[in-house]
Formats: C-alpha cells, structure tokens, sequence
C-alpha cells in the first residue's frame, strides 16, 4: 500500500504541475495578446497623427507655392513695367541725341567743306602757272 499512495501522490502532483504550468501558459497568451493590443493601438495613433501630419503638409505646401507664384507675378508685372518706362524713355533721349548729332555733323560737314573750297581757292592762287616754256 505504501507504493500505491507514493504513486498515486506521484500522478496528482504530475496532474497539479501539468495544470499550473497551463494556467501559466494561459498567463502568458494573455499577457502577449494585451501586449500585442497596446502596440496595435500606438501604431493606429501613430499612422492617424502621420496622416494628419502629412494634410497639413500638404495644405501649407500648397499654400506657400500659391504665394510664390503670386509674387513672381508680381515682380515678373514690375520688371516688365520698368523696362517699358526705360525703353521708351530711352527712346525720346535717342531721338533728341541724334536730331542733335545730325545738326552738329551737318555743320561739321558744311564747315569742313567751305574750308576745303577756300583752301583749294588759296592753292591755285599761291601756285605758280606754269610757263609754256618749261614743257
């Protein structure tokens, strides 16, 4: 009888330790699906704030292209307009400056040409004739 209780007392411990070690498994299982559950959970944040994120982004992306083709805009319109203001103020200056030329060279042109006159007048006069006889 003796061994018969020791073996009895053998197998229900072997069963009691066979069903702690399960309630420990169960323990674990529970712990790694709430583990599993809160990481589930930060990433669904994560990936929600990351959409977010990435609108506004977007929006104020968006936001600063329209601002910088409105100013390029503007000062493609501004330099167009000055360059208009300085070509055709250049334009009236050109035309006063050459009137101006034309008039001075003309003079120029008249003076120079009297002056040749009177010298090719004075050449003749200051000449000698030639003799019939040094031929």
């Amino acid at each position: 009888m003796k061994i018969a209780s020791l073996i009895a007392g053998l197998v229900a411990m072997a069963v009691l330790t066979a069903l702690g070690q399960e309630g420990v498994v169960q323990d674990a299982k529970h712990g790694a699906k709430k583990a599993g559950e809160t990481i589930k959970d930060g990433l669904e944040t994560a990936g929600e704030k990351t959409k977010e994120t990435a609108k506004t982004v977007g929006k104020k992306t968006k936001e600063t292209a329209e601002t910088v083709g409105e100013k390029t805009k503007e000062t493609e319109e501004t330099v167009a307009r000055k360059t208009k203001e300085t070509v055709e103020g250049t334009g009236e200056k050109t035309t006063h400056t050459s009137r101006r030329t034309h008039r001075k060279s003309t003079r120029t042109s008249n003076k120079a040409a009297t002056e040749t006159t009177e010298q090719q007048s004075a050449n003749r006069e200051s000449a000698p004739a030639p003799s019939p006889s040094s031929r």
